[in-house]
């Protein structure tokens, strides 16, 4: 995708929002929108590059965006928020997500949905659903099945 095709997007996405197109939330939203995964915060800050912009910056800014509705925040491994575009989620259930135990990587499994929301017993009120599956991923599987013990 060509820069003004990027910057184009990245304005109809926050005036979808009614948020302002800033440097700052432009910038913050084109990374998340191109990563693959959810990332930690420091991750984004990482994939700005030279772009960089302090850590309360980027939390405000991604915080904005969760208020919005444009971001989710889900709290994958190492004890750390991570934060990814809700495009493939609702308001209540996030799509899964898959962590390999192995090399650590996170996959969205946006094809999948598993709505737990409706078994919940009488007077549970259920706000929104995260699930996380852990295992070894097609890489790191493969990797283990050729050796022998």
């Amino acid at each position: 995708m060509k820069k003004p095709e990027v910057n184009a997007r990245t304005r109809a996405i926050l005036k979808s929002a009614q948020l302002y197109h800033t440097k700052c939330r432009a910038a913050v939203l084109q990374v998340l929108t191109a990563a693959e995964r959810p990332l930690r915060q420091s991750e984004v800050a990482q994939r700005l590059g030279r772009n960089r912009l302090d850590k309360v910056t980027i939390y405000r800014t991604l915080e904005s965006f969760i208020t919005a509705g444009l971001v989710h925040k889900v709290f994958l491994q190492e004890r750390a928020w991570h934060y990814e575009m809700a495009n493939h989620c609702t308001a209540s259930q996030c799509h899964p997500h898959f962590v390999c135990t192995d090399c650590a990587r996170t996959y969205c499994l946006t094809q999948a949905s598993a709505p737990l929301t409706a078994v919940a017993p009488a007077g549970f009120v259920v706000h929104r659903q995260e699930v996380r599956l852990e295992g070894l991923c097609p890489a790191c599987g493969a990797a283990g099945r050729g050796v022998s013990s």
